[in-house]
């Protein structure tokens, strides 16, 4: 079930939605050859505590043992844990998900990276993925259904090869 949220929690969701994007913006600028995801998450987690906030993934619920985020490289689907073992090369993809709790309340963000100049094949994904989604966002409207959503994400990426 979803909870509407008051103007007013929205409101109070704010600083940490925001911190929690920053975050993810300074991990994505940290995405360079020779970096390690350890190096990354530290970023992240750095810039979450300055803020006064929490990192989201932490704490006895979380159960996760990275710091901060969760950055998966190339073929790895979602939440890879950092490591100060995977050295980021020219060419990778990396997904960053982030998030910070302030007051109780949660931001989460994730993005896609390219490390350096990524290849042909690599670089259509991603195109195609980032339009998938805009796409996606576009046909969540008022009257439409979840499926609407996910047939307008299909039909894209289906009609661009993927």
């Amino acid at each position: 079930m979803i909870l509407v949220k008051t103007a007013k929690e929205v409101e109070a969701m704010k600083p940490a939605c925001q911190i929690s994007a920053e975050a993810l913006r300074l991990g994505g600028e940290a995405v360079k050859p020779g970096v390690t995801t350890a190096q990354i998450d530290k970023i992240i987690y750095d810039y979450i505590v300055s803020q006064g906030a929490r990192p989201k993934f932490q704490g006895p619920w979380a159960g996760f043992p990275g710091l901060s985020a969760c950055i998966s490289v190339n073929d790895v689907v979602i939440h890879g844990i950092p490591s100060h073992g995977i050295v980021l090369h020219e060419g990778d993809i990396v997904s960053i998900d982030t998030g910070a709790a302030v007051h109780g309340w949660n931001g989460d963000n994730a993005a896609t990276f390219a490390c350096g100049a990524v290849a042909g094949n690599a670089q259509h994904i991603m195109d195609v993925t980032k339009e998938a989604l805009a796409r996606g966002i576009a046909a969540a409207q008022p009257g439409n259904r979840v499926g609407d959503i996910g047939a307008a994400v299909q039909q894209y990426v289906e009609a661009n090869g993927l």
